[in-house]
């Protein structure tokens, strides 16, 4: 696939990758700082190159309906689309220089996958949408090896790249930050809407989405916009798709703002479950995040931390009711 449209008569090109639609005339790079028009050409900078490189649990993306207890290659680059305040990965994510002393090869990325018994790739650390060509390079030989491939994104996919993902990519975790358009556009140089949209794509393009809050008191979690996330995923993703509430904690530019306290990740669990979401999970608390089956209650598995100390599913369904739960087990 092409990544970029050419406009020949305006001497540029728009990239693709993001809803951003960077407009870039020869010399030039996007928002993202790594991307740039190279003789007419779409030239991603970080291709081959990551900046941080881990095998970590699959939960820790996090994602819970998914090979549970198994671990992924997770890596990123540097560079963004977005430019999030509280990013916990700043260091990376807001910085453009690329060290191509460092240089991992698509082959060899998925070697390194299997070498390490993991059963899976993950794109995360930064946005991994801007470095979607290295990626899906990736993604399509570790497909054929038996691997399985997570984005953990911020949903700011152009509909042409998630079109293009539906053959090799799996699972996605993408962030729904806030519920205010204003808020995205002014403060994280994204798009609500934008993501919104994103979401409805992935799952309607059958990728195994989850979503994630993170949760900072004061600016996202009054009881109306955390109502109208849980029903809109309810609504228009499925009851079904896991929301992971996460607490803040201080970084980047809001090191002066306040932990997130347990009892309003608490007191937006209960509105997720009013609305009828069946998997509302805490995140960055000492709380178990076990999964339970939606209809009779039976405990089947338990999560301490990212581990899983128990795993009662039997082909993907409870032992008690049989209720088939909604996930990628095998």
């Amino acid at each position: 696939m092409q990544y970029y449209r050419s406009e020949p008569e305006k001497n540029r090109i728009v990239c693709l990758l993001c809803r951003h639609y960077c407009k870039m005339k020869e010399g030039q790079v996007g928002i993202c700082g790594v991307n740039k028009n190279v003789g007419g050409e779409l030239k991603t900078l970080v291709y081959g190159h990551p900046s941080a490189l881990n095998v970590d649990p699959i939960e820790k993306k996090p994602i819970y309906h998914m090979l549970p207890g198994e671990t992924a290659l997770s890596f990123g680059t540097v560079g963004c689309n977005f430019k999030c305040p509280f990013c916990q990965n700043w260091q990376i994510s807001q910085e453009t220089k690329v060290n191509e002393e460092i240089y991992v090869s698509p082959e060899r990325m998925v070697d390194l996958a299997l070498e390490h018994g993991t059963k899976a790739i993950a794109y995360t650390y930064n946005e991994p949408t801007i470095f979607y060509p290295y990626a899906k390079d990736i993604g399509v030989i570790a497909k054929e090896k038996g691997l399985k491939n997570i984005f953990v994104s911020n949903g700011f996919e152009s509909p042409e790249m998630i079109e293009d993902m539906k053959g090799w990519l799996d699972a996605a975790n993408i962030d729904l930050k806030s519920w205010d358009e204003g808020y995205y556009k002014k403060i994280l140089k994204g798009g609500l809407e934008a993501v919104k949209d994103t979401l409805r794509r992935m799952v309607d393009a059958g990728i195994w989405v989850e979503v994630t809050t993170l949760l900072i008191e004061g600016e996202n979690d009054s009881d109306r916009d955390l109502t109208e996330m849980a029903e809109f995923i309810a609504g228009d993703l499925g009851r079904h798709v896991p929301w992971h509430l996460s607490a803040f904690h201080p970084d980047y530019k809001m090191t002066d703002h306040k932990w997130t306290g347990l009892e309003t990740l608490m007191r937006a669990k209960k509105i997720a479950e009013k609305a009828g979401l069946y998997y509302v999970y805490l995140g960055n608390v000492p709380v178990h995040g076990d999964t339970h089956c939606p209809d009779c209650g039976e405990l089947l598995i338990d999560r301490t931390g990212y581990n899983v100390t128990v795993n009662r599913l039997v082909d993907g369904k409870c032992p008690k009711c049989g209720r088939k739960i909604e996930g990628i087990w095998e």
